[in-house]
């Protein structure tokens, strides 16, 4: 059956929104735990625990923003007002995190990282969850979905790598007197104000370049109940009564899990591990940016011929062997030492791999959730993008927050030493830093195939959803309330 397919142009500036979620993610997962505990001396717990709290935070505000952004009606739509709202506190807010005043005392710094923390997320969530939510009421086909979502993917992950290796180029370079870029403390406050200034412009140029789509969306469904408590626990209770929204939810929060521990341990490993200056860590974002064009292509076209759960599974097996060969090599000693020319090559195919099939896990996500709502509107006679995406939000964000935690503590009981200057760390510190960052972490990998294999919305079903759902949206324009299924 044929369906609206999406211009090109707003598929590009949808997508080019990604970027202000890029780069606000990898200041946050970086640079956010480095700074606050190699920089200021913060306990890698008490950072992990800070950003745990700012989590609690999002639990009220995702779906909160949701259940508004569903409901609400005005000229420039359900999404657009929200997501301009929140371009610049969100940029003023990042930047306090990475500039709060010298010479304190760590309860001091806990506490400025939780609220400046709580403070992004929330105003992240305010662009975030209206951001997603019009990307799955904007593109309707199956197939559709999943180039609309690469797009998203690929600009949030070249701003996110992009911005990495730039900082590590312009403002963590090395120094005569402070050979690794990364202990620069002055270069913190400048990065925040870039990631700022280049979230503000990616929100603006998505806004203006999908305003043409908003006659072609849904109108608000006025909600039964006021809005509180009840109504949001009922609007979740109706997302959760899908079998494949709970294996995508769970599996997607094991997942990311996963990369954040990793995020976390990425320049912990980078220097200590693998032993690499700041000029050879940067390069690594070069071997994820390689592969992201290739990775983002996949993801459009492997639908195609595979079901989404495929789409999905396949890429993910190969992501975990990826992510562990290298490490599990070096730590049975089957790798040359540090410092040989073979290393960094290594690592960037290694990287170049990863940026590849990483993108096609989330986009193919991204698109089932946008699956899954036409099929909770066929339940209900209601759109819940909101809903479902305050839910996979959360979902991530609860989950890259508890790796970041998993990180720090895992830190902490390796006795990590904090101002760890290169080359002056336990060998078998290292040692352990290398089992969390591979083996351990790929358990939860593991759990995560099993949920995603509980997934049941294939695109024979999906057909027959939207076939519905076209009959019951003529059947309400004469008036007829019952739809046959």
């Amino acid at each position: 059956m044929a369906t609206r397919k999406l211009p090109k142009s707003t598929k590009f500036f949808w997508g080019i929104g990604q970027a202000a979620e890029g780069v606000k993610n990898s200041a946050f997962n970086s640079f956010l735990l480095f700074y606050y505990n190699q920089i200021l001396g913060v306990s890698a717990t008490l950072t992990a625990l800070a950003l745990a709290i700012a989590v609690l935070f999002d639990a009220m505000s995702d779906p909160l923003v949701g259940s508004i952004s569903d409901r609400f009606q005005s000229r420039w739509g359900r999404r657009h007002p929200f997501m301009a709202a929140s371009a610049a506190p969100m940029a003023i807010t990042l930047f306090l995190l990475f500039y709060p005043p010298a010479g304190m005392s760590e309860m001091f710094y806990f506490g400025w990282v939780t609220l400046f923390a709580i403070s992004v997320r929330t105003f992240l969530t305010l662009y975030q969850i209206p951001h997603l939510a019009l990307g799955a009421e904007m593109a309707t086909d199956y197939e559709d979905r999943n180039g609309l979502f690469s797009v998203g993917l690929f600009f949030g992950a070249v701003a996110g790598w992009g911005f990495w290796f730039s900082m590590l180029t312009f403002i963590f370079q090395p120094q005569p007197d402070l050979p690794n870029g990364m202990y620069n403390a002055d270069g913190y406050p400048r990065m925040a104000a870039s990631a700022g200034i280049i979230a503000v412009i990616a929100i603006m140029l998505c806004i203006w370049g999908t305003r043409k789509e908003i006659p072609n969306l849904s109108l608000a469904v006025p909600a039964r109940e006021s809005l509180g408590f009840v109504r949001l626990f009922n609007e979740l209770k109706i997302a959760f009564s899908s079998r494949s929204y709970r294996s995508i939810f769970f599996g997607l929060m094991l997942g990311t899990l996963v990369l954040s521990v990793e995020a976390v341990f990425t320049p912990f490993m980078g220097i200590h591990f693998w032993g690499l200056e700041t000029d050879q860590l940067r390069w690594l974002g070069v071997g994820v940016l390689l592969g992201l064009g290739p990775g983002s292509l996949a993801a459009a076209y492997l639908v195609c011929i595979l079901d989404k759960k495929w789409c999905l599974i396949i890429p993910a097996v190969v992501a975990t062997i990826n992510a562990n060969v290298l490490i599990v090599l070096r730590l049975f000693e089957l790798l040359p030492e540090n410092g040989h020319w073979s290393i960094l090559p290594l690592l960037i195919a290694a990287s170049c791999v990863g940026g590849s099939v990483v993108p096609i896990i989330y986009i193919t996500i991204n698109s089932m959730f946008a699956d899954i709502s036409d099929e909770l509107e066929l339940a209900t006679g209601e759109r819940q993008e909101g809903i479902v995406y305050s839910a996979r939000a959360f979902a991530g964000k609860a989950a890259a927050a508890l790796g970041t935690v998993m990180g720090g503590f895992a830190l902490d009981f390796i006795a990590f030493p904090k101002n760890a200057m290169p080359g002056t760390v336990d060998a078998n510190v290292i040692f352990n830093l290398g089992l969390f960052q591979g083996p351990v972490t790929s358990i939860f990998t593991l759990g995560g195939l099993a949920l995603y294999l509980r997934y049941t919305l294939n695109r024979v079903r999906h057909e027959e959803i939207v076939t519905q759902l076209i009959a019951q949206r003529k059947l309400r324009l004469h008036g007829q309330s019952e739809v046959p299924k």
